[in-house]
């Protein structure tokens, strides 16, 4: 669940959003007349990067030609 909030109503309550952050490890979208301006995410470290990163490799098929298009089995995998 991504949190909405105005710059108005964020700036007094600003720690308490903060501590939502820390606690649910989910990100808070600030709007500015209902248009989002900008996104506080929870800190991620280097190393859940890394781990992100090997359980991603090798799961992307490389195409020789991108604009061919793709096979049912394909979709499956990509899916």
């Amino acid at each position: 669940m991504t949190l909405s909030i105005s710059k108005a109503a964020l700036k007094p309550k600003l720690l308490s959003y903060l501590r939502f952050i820390e606690e649910k490890k989910e990100k808070i979208i600030i709007t500015d007349h209902g248009r989002p301006v900008a996104t506080i995410l929870p800190y991620s470290s280097k190393k859940d990067g890394e781990n992100i990163q090997k359980q991603l490799k090798n799961s992307i098929l490389k195409y020789e030609n991108p604009l061919d298009p793709v096979g049912l089995e394909d979709w499956k995998l990509i899916s």
